[in-house]
């Protein structure tokens, strides 16, 4: 459940990765802050805009520079642990009240549009995002 008290900080996460362990890191950050009462922006940014792609948020993988059997062996642990998906994550995150932002340069440069994202993204606009966004916040965390 949301505090329903005044947000205690005002907190930025910049993911720009789509492997899914930085992905899951950053989501489970910005979810934990969000239910501590923290107002929360999420912008996926480079590489990380493919988190946000409704086709592609569920085959996000574990590790792919590393060989094949680490990634799914670390893919198997967190099955086992009955973990949320990254889906789950930026929907609770979008029905807690939390911000999803799209890099606005990266979405055409990876072939995406608005109509590819998941539920509760949006493009992020450039000309306040930095001002309103990043330099308000009394954190900026990145992934």
């Amino acid at each position: 459940m949301v505090s329903q008290s005044k947000p205690s900080k005002k907190v930025s996460i910049m993911c720009f990765h789509d492997e899914l362990c930085q992905v899951f890191n950053a989501l489970m950050t910005a979810l934990s802050l969000r239910r501590s009462g923290s107002e929360v922006t999420i912008f996926f940014g480079s590489r990380g805009v493919n988190a946000l792609h409704k086709d592609k948020v569920d085959n996000l993988i574990c590790l792919p520079d590393q060989p094949k059997e680490e990634g799914e062996a670390v893919m198997r642990r967190m099955e086992e642990m009955e973990l949320p998906t990254a889906r789950d994550l930026l929907e609770m995150l979008h029905f807690e009240g939390a911000k999803i932002l799209a890099c606005p340069l990266n979405v055409p440069l990876f072939g995406m549009t608005s109509e590819n994202f998941v539920l509760g993204a949006k493009v992020a606009d450039p000309s306040t995002y930095y001002k309103d966004v990043v330099m308000q916040a009394d954190m900026n965390l990145t992934f």
